[in-house]
């Protein structure tokens, strides 16, 4: 595998006379250690790349600095509708521009910024007619060699970048992969419902049915001919038919043409996002040409790293060749730390994690961060919410890269600002309590595991009212009516003048957290270790130690609105802790059991630097390994962890092997629960894995545990139709899905009638939903009759789904409202209204099914419910259950539709 990352750290000679490592071992009965020294190669540190010293400033270009306003129009005229400039309209090009962006470069490095990454900045769709807005925020693209004419020109980007190198920043472009403007319509009209590839498959130019994922990684792809290989023909207007640069963008087959995507199942892989050109990221030619494409841009302007837009929305085989390719490519060009990461809007990180290990990409913004940062310093969550959210971090361990690499941040460009999420989840607050908790998420973010990231605009206290357009204010001077009635934090200022205040707290205090960590690095690239978590809201506490230096620095966050006590452990007993940051006594000294007291302010941090190093230890510890077994989170992780004994700094190095095979490490850790999450998705069903584990202490002694060995479990299916407890009359769509994902799959859909055996219904290989019909009017079935259905694979069978044979007109309720946290969004007084009037769906009497279509729903993290006949008193949450969970639900921005069914109670989105 080619390396991710440049800097990898290991122990070559930790003790000297290590002997090579051991043939297969049959596993004992009870694991025992090993006696012997384990070798050298065995033994790693904790793996810290480049970017782990990184203070990131996200920037809309648009919304930034006007350096001129020669280019505000981008030489398209005065027409708002054909240029998209309009000052005055928040979903228009404002007048920002590279040029600007250039002239602000003491405000941005004053705030302790050394990479900046900006929103994609290639030339854009100027406007979509039907979207109503235009492409000032850069995903709109139509050529990618060039920078979009509002923003400026390449040599203004050069000039850039050369002037951020000079200071010794690095600049990140925004890039996209999957998709383009929107340039191609479709026979049936210029935006069309998906079709899906069970009911329409593809076909090659002779009209032969295949499966484009068969396909994906291999080099080799059919030839296809735009009139007969798609659900759709793609129509492009004669005027469009050469728009897109570079040529190969052009040809309409290298597209997946089946229509819009509802962001979940299938189409999220294939569908076109409100109407952009989703690209064939399958076909060679596609993966080929946008390698070509970034790499241009690394070797002609110096760029320092790709933030990847929309990662989950392309299939895995995409990046497993993008990724090593580009970045082999800009080492060659001398960039060393070159660096990217993906955007995966997920809180999932059994599902975030797979990109930076199975698809061997360096990194994915941390969105499970975000929410955690935001529970914790806005709502009050308990501070053991912290240590739940930390723990997980293994996930994203493996050889090459963890959870030490990920970008962090508390908002962004789609979902909305931390300001604003603190604005609302304390409406009753004062203002120093919104700025104290503001503080508070920052200071988080600053001191533990990852790589901050600031969006533009923060610290100066920008709040706004949601997502997407409402979170794209401008630093400068604005003409926006609805950017006007911000209310900002920490200052009187409002978006009627600029906002480049060198003196606002948040900028002052976010500058003081760069300077702290660039003089004490361990905050910033130390192993992060749980120390102490109260029960309710009040004080987290956590150690970062340098693996090298051997110095503690204990870092303790209150988030109760009183100051709060605790007694921390450290690793250090009866020595002097100095206080490095915070508003608490100068110096404190630890027990004799190593404890440090500490008060620690209200929504306040405080953080202490032990004197000396910790102790080293005089002999490695004790090192079992628990027995291996698969995730229940991802049937294709193989959980592997190891119990340590001793109280001192260690790092646990995992490593497998196939029975008889060479060792390979799978990742080591540096805080204890010990584990890391193996990908054994490579690894065929049934196959015989070997684990071992190598303590490293601070000493550099070393031991290994026994052996243990493993199967590989088969896929996990999981079924996606019928909803449980619908009824049905005619034919049944049967669906599932397999976990992990492969090309080769065949999945066999069964059914059961009233209990009988199951009979087979179909067998799908069609990758990645796997689809039945089962008529039910062939099987002359009497009204009431249960019916099961399921699906099974090597051996694996998923969930049971249960339907019954009748009629599905059931009486109806007077009226649905779709309540949650989206209703003040709605139009709404307030969340979670069940009578609001916006919030209320329509009963379609074609489908008998109630819809709520909403054409602009900002981009965020939302819950929701069916509420019936404007009360609490009937509702359904997740499953379809009555007085049910919330239904979590990540929006990217834009249009959606609620759908509740009142057979199967079931309320979703499409």
């Amino acid at each position: 595998m080619i390396p991710r990352h440049a800097t990898v750290v290991v122990l070559t000679a930790l003790v000297a006379g290590s002997i090579a490592a051991s043939p297969a071992l049959a596993a004992p009965k009870e694991p025992s250690l090993h006696a012997s020294t384990p070798p050298a190669s065995a033994a790693q540190h904790s793996l810290r790349a480049a970017v782990t010293d990184e203070n990131f400033y996200f920037v809309m270009a648009d919304r930034f600095q006007n350096g001129t306003s020669a280019n505000d129009d981008g030489g398209l005229g005065a027409d708002p509708l054909v240029s998209g400039f309009d000052p005055t309209h928040k979903g228009f090009y404002n007048g920002g521009d590279l040029l600007g962006l250039k002239d602000q470069l003491d405000y941005i490095e004053g705030l302790g910024t050394t990479s900046i990454w900006l929103t994609p900045s290639f030339k854009n769709r100027a406007v979509q007619p039907e979207d109503g807005s235009a492409g000032y925020h850069g995903y709109w693209i139509t050529d990618f060699t060039q920078i979009d004419p509002h923003l400026g020109s390449n040599e203004d980007l050069k000039a850039l970048i050369d002037a951020a190198h000079a200071r010794g920043m690095k600049v990140y472009f925004d890039i996209i992969t999957n998709h383009t403007a929107d340039v191609i319509g479709y026979d049936a009209g210029e935006r069309a419902p998906y079709i899906s590839k069970d009911e329409e498959p593809y076909r090659d130019a002779d009209g032969n049915e295949f499966d484009d994922r068969d396909f994906a990684g291999t080099g080799t792809f059919p030839e296809l001919d735009a009139a007969t290989s798609f659900p759709y023909v793609p129509v492009v207007p004669e005027v469009d038919k050469h728009l897109k640069v570079p040529e190969w963008l052009n040809d309409p087959t290298l597209y997946h043409n089946r229509g819009d995507t509802t962001f979940a199942g299938e189409d999220a892989y294939y569908g076109d996002f409100f109407g952009l050109d989703d690209l064939s990221t399958e076909n060679p030619r596609v993966v080929s040409g946008m390698a070509d494409i970034y790499k241009t841009w690394i070797a002609d302007f110096g760029v320092d790293g790709f933030r990847i837009d929309t990662m989950k929305h392309v299939d895995d085989e995409f990046w497993k060749t993008f990724g090593p390719e580009v970045l082999t490519f800009a080492q060659e060009q001398g960039k060393d730390e070159f660096f990217m990461f993906g955007e995966v809007f997920d809180t999932s990180k059994a599902f975030t994690s797979q990109f930076t290990t199975r698809n061997r990409m360096q990194s994915v913004l941390d969105f499970p961060f975000q929410a955690a940062a935001r529970g914790y310093a806005s709502q009050g969550a308990p501070a053991s919410s912290l240590e739940s959210f930390f723990a997980g971090d293994d996930w994203y361990t493996d050889a090459d890269s963890n959870a030490y690499s990920l970008p962090t941040f508390l908002g962004n460009h789609d979902m909305g600002r931390i300001g604003s999420f603190i604005a609302a989840d304390n409406p009753a607050a004062a203002e120093d309590e919104l700025l104290a908790r503001d503080t508070l998420a920052h200071e988080l973010m600053y001191f533990s595991r990852g790589n901050p990231v600031i969006y533009y605009g923060d610290e100066q206290g920008f709040t706004g009212p949601g997502g997407d357009q409402n979170a794209r204010q401008t630093m400068f001077a604005s003409l926006v009516d609805e950017y006007l009635d911000d209310d900002l934090l920490g200052t009187e200022s409002t978006h009627a003048a600029d906002n480049f205040d060198t003196s606002h707290p948040l900028y002052t205090g976010i500058r003081t957290l760069a300077e702290v960590t660039a003089e004490h690095p361990a905050l910033r690239n130390g192993a992060h270790q749980h120390r102490y978590a109260s029960e309710g809201p009040g004080v987290y506490a956590f150690s970062r130690i340098d693996a090298r230096d051997q110095r503690e620095y204990v870092v303790a966050l209150n988030n109760s609105t009183e100051p709060q006590s605790a007694s921390i452990p450290t690793y250090t007993d009866k020595r002097n802790f100095d206080l490095v940051y915070g508003d608490a006594a100068g110096r404190v000294k630890s027990a004799a059991d190593g404890t440090l007291a500490l008060t620690v302010p209200a929504l306040s941090t405080v953080v202490y630097q032990v004197s000396g190093r910790i102790p080293r230890s005089e002999a490695a510890p004790g090192v079992t390994l628990r027995e291996p077994a698969p995730a229940a989170e991802d049937n294709a992780r193989m959980r592997v962890a190891a119990d340590v004994g001793g109280s001192s700094f260690y790092e646990v190095t995992f490593e497998a092997r196939t029975a008889g095979g060479d060792w390979e490490s799978i990742g080591t850790d540096d805080n204890a629960p010990y584990s890391v999450y193996h990908d054994v998705s490579g690894h065929a069903t049934g196959a015989v894995l070997e684990y071992r584990a190598v303590v490293l202490d601070n000493g550099k002694h070393t031991t290994m545990s026994a052996v243990r060995p493993a199967t590989v479990p088969a896929p996990k299916l999981t079924m996606g139709l019928p909803v449980e407890g619908s009824r049905f009359q005619g034919d049944v769509e049967v669906t599932a899905t397999a976990s992990p994902e492969k090309a080769d799959h065949a999945v066999t859909l069964q059914r059961s009638v009233a209990g009988g055996e199951w009979t087979a219904i179909g067998v799908d290989d069609s990758s990645p939903t796997y689809t039945a019909v089962d008529d039910l009017a062939v099987l002359d079935l009497s009204e009431g009759t249960e019916i099961r259905y399921r699906a099974l694979l090597d051996g694996s069978a998923s969930d049971i789904r249960t339907v019954t044979v009748g009629s599905a007109a059931i009486e109806q309720p007077a009226s649905v409202g779709v309540a949650g946290s989206l209703d003040s969004e709605l139009g709404c007084g307030s969340d979670w209204d069940p009578a609001c009037d916006k919030a209320q769906m329509r009963f379609d009497e074609a489908t008998r099914l109630w819809i709520l279509e909403v054409v602009d729903l900002p981009a965020g993290q939302y819950e929701y419910k069916a509420a019936l006949n404007r009360s609490w008193d009937e509702n359904y949450g997740a499953g379809g259950g009555r007085d049910g969970s919330n239904i979590a639900y990540d929006h990217p921005g834009g249009p959606v539709t609620f759908v509740y069914d009142h057979d199967t109670h079931i309320i979703a989105t499409r």
